[in-house]
This record gives structure tokens, sequence and C-alpha cells, in this order.
């Protein structure tokens, strides 16, 4: 291990001796700066220094890529580093044992998904595309700039706004959770902006258009599946909440569906009451699954009904409706709940809502309601504006939603002059 002057013209001078696999030269001028040589001639420099006792080594960078000046720059850097407590190599090395986005996602966060998350399978495949742009990177290493400009790609790629968002929100689940085990410092997308876009499409059946519906499923032969469309429509529940229903779970005579927490969105237990049109569909379904637990069987399987989609394609093209979904069913339940007069309060309740900011996209259905009760100011305007009329509405009951202006009364006042002739 030679001491010697480095200097920029002596470098290509020295060699690495024959029979040895590398040599290296030390600075004289600053302790701890040395030049790698092999036996090719490639070249590289390195800082030697002690920490916690131990020797070790830190690399500056090839010749071939810096000089000697700027290998002595970096040198002293890390030297001042050094005598504040700073261990570069210990450092590096720390960094090396920070997982990537893929090793974190498969080792540690899909494990704790599986436990904690209904979803976890929607999380799969939105890491798929994830894994693709940043699954090679360290923690450490994935930028809020880079996310942002690959968020903004998505919609170039025809994701909605609303689907392009779910992508960064599960990193940031992730970063967060690698925090909380001590991997990184910081989530670098703990701010991080989302298109936010409101895309939520909601269908609600008209009047003809349920009268198509119910024709169809009152008619058609397969029973099971028209008679899951007519439950959902008829209790507002979602789809998982209805296949997995066992008879166990429903009680006739005080009329409840009783939900388990395993089944229920908000893994709380919740109570669904039943109405005439929803007992009546229950009560044929337990004679007709007889021997069995849940109250739809698949009797070709003899197991429970675990999608509905062919039938249910089939059933509303049938109807004239191929838009829509079976998710539309619910909200078709609530907007009958809204537009008769029920408040969102009750609706809330009924729905199995945690929120009630969830409730209020109904909010809007209640326009014919206050419409109705809108008309009852338009009898007493309509009355102003006619001379020698009045109207007798003080005396008169409020009306009702289904009664209009033209059902007021209204008491002419005649003159006295025309009285006396």
């Amino acid at each position: 291990m030679p001491i010697v002057n480095l200097t920029q013209n002596m470098l290509p001078t020295l060699k690495c001796p024959e029979g040895k696999t590398r040599i290296e030269y030390c600075d004289r001028d600053l302790a701890g700066l040395l030049l790698e040589v092999r036996p090719n001639g490639a070249s590289t420099y390195h800082l030697r220094y002690k920490a916690n006792g131990q020797t070790k080594y830190v690399k500056l960078g090839t010749g071939s890529l810096i000089t000697l000046a700027d290998a002595r720059k970096k040198a002293k850097a890390l030297k001042a580093e050094i005598a504040l407590g700073a261990d570069p190599r210990g450092e590096a090395k720390a960094k090396r044992a920070i997982p990537t986005l893929t090793q974190f996602f498969n080792d540690t966060y899909l494990p704790y998904a599986k436990v904690h998350k209904r979803s976890w399978k929607r999380d799969v495949q939105l890491f798929a595309r994830i894994g693709e742009k940043f699954g090679k990177l360290r923690l450490d290493q994935v930028s809020k700039q880079q996310v942002s400009v690959w968020h903004a790609m998505l919609l170039d790629e025809g994701l909605s706004g609303a689907s392009a968002d779910h992508h960064p929100k599960l990193m940031r689940r992730m970063f967060s959770m690698a925090i909380e085990y001590g991997l990184i410092d910081r989530n670098v997308l703990s701010s991080f902006k989302l298109f936010l876009f409101d895309n939520r499409i909601e269908h609600y059946l008209d009047d003809e258009q349920l009268v198509r519906l119910m024709n169809v499923l009152r008619t058609d032969g397969n029973r099971a599946v028209c008679n899951i469309a007519i439950l959902l429509l008829g209790t507002g529940c979602r789809l998982n909440e209805i296949l997995t229903a066992k008879k166990s779970d429903i009680d006739v005579e005080n009329r409840v569906l009783k939900i388990a927490a395993i089944n229920a969105k908000g893994k709380r237990v919740r109570s669904v009451p039943l109405n005439d049109a929803s007992l009546n569909i229950i009560r044929q379904q337990i004679d007709s699954t007889d021997g069995y637990d849940h109250l739809f069987v698949n009797h070709q399987t003899g197991k429970p009904y675990t999608t509905i989609m062919k039938v249910w394609t089939r059933l509303r093209n049938k109807a004239g409706l191929p838009h829509l979904r079976l998710h539309d069913l619910r909200h078709s339940y609530a907007s009958f709940l809204v537009n008769s007069g029920r408040t969102l309060y009750e609706v809330q309740q009924i729905l199995g809502h945690s929120q009630s900011i969830v409730t209020e996209r109904y909010a809007h259905l209640s326009t014919k309601t206050l419409q109705d009760a809108s008309n009852s100011a338009s009898v007493i305007i309509q009355g102003a504006m006619q001379p020698g009329l009045v109207k007798a509405e003080a005396s008169l009951p409020s009306p009702t939603p289904a009664q209009s202006v033209e059902d007021f009364a209204v008491i002419e006042v005649v003159p006295e002059d025309r009285l006396a002739a």
C-alpha cells in the first residue's frame, strides 16, 4: 500500500503490479484518500475511515468519471461529516436494506391487507400497474414529482379520474405503513393532490322503466336471479349482502334482515327493515331452498351464488335497459324513499351509510316533493293577481304532495250592487 503525492499528471503512470488483483495508492496530502488500480488499468477513488472501531471504505467515484480534485473535495466533505459522528458506509448499507416497492407490497403490505381489507384483491390489481412503473425502486427512491407525472399519464391511458386516483392513494398507504415500521422517515405523498373528479354514475328507474323491469322479473324463468334483483330493489341492499344472506339472518316475525359484520361494507352489524314486497320474495326463497342454509342457492351446483352478471345482463337487455347496473337498484330504492318524503337520515339508516355525506348524493331526488310543496305559495300568488278573487286558503288545510293548484277552492267576492240587483 504505497503512499504517494497524488497528482493528476502522475495518475496514468500508476499501474497494478503483475500477479496482483489490485493495488491501493494512498495520498500523502489527504489522509484516508486512496486510488485503487486494477490490472486492466481501471481506477477508483475511495475514502478509508474508522467508525465504531471498524475500518470502512466509501466509494467516491471512478477515475474515468471524476478528477483528483473532485475526489479530494468529496473526501474532505465526508471527513467533516465523519468527524461529527456520521457513518457514510453504514448509511449506505442501511439504504440498501430498504425494500423496493414490490418487495414491500408482497412481503409486508399484502399480508396485512388480506386480514384487514375486504377489498385487498383490488389492491393487487392496482399494484400491478404501480409495480410496472415503480416496483424496482426502493421506498426512499420514489419522489412526489415522479408519481405526479405518472398520475397525469394514467388519464391518457383511458383511466377515469377516480380510477387514476386509486393508485397514488394505495402508494400513500404503503408509505405510511413503511414509516410505522421504521423503514423510511417521511411520506413523500402525504400532501399529494388527487384529481377528485366526481364520476359517479347513478341510474334511477322512472315509472315506465320500473314497469318494464318488473314485467321481466315477474315472468322470466330464472326465478332465483329474478328474486335476487327484486330483493335488491326492495331492500336497497348491496349484492354481496343478499348473496351471502342466510335463513338464520331473517326474522320474518319482526320483518328484519340482519347483515353480518363480515358481509357488511362498514364491517358493522346492521338490520334492514323488510317491506311486504321483500317478505314475499324471502318466503318464496325459503320454500324453494329447503335443506340449504343460504337464502339463494344455485341448484346446479348446490352452492350459494357468487355472481349473477351473465343472467342479469340478459334480463336487463330483455327489459330494454342495457345500461342498468345491479347497484342502480340500490340507488332506485333510495329514490323511492326520498321521493316519498322520507328524510335523508332515515335513508342513511336503512342503507347503512356510516356518514351522512354519502347519503346526501340523493338530496336532489326530493325535487318533485319540494316542487309540490312550492305549489302552495303559487296558489296565494295567483290569487292575488286576479282582482275580485280571494283565496280561502287560510281556512283550508295544507296541500298534500299529490294536490295541485287546481285542487284549491276559490271564492268569488260579489259586490253589493250586484247583490241588490
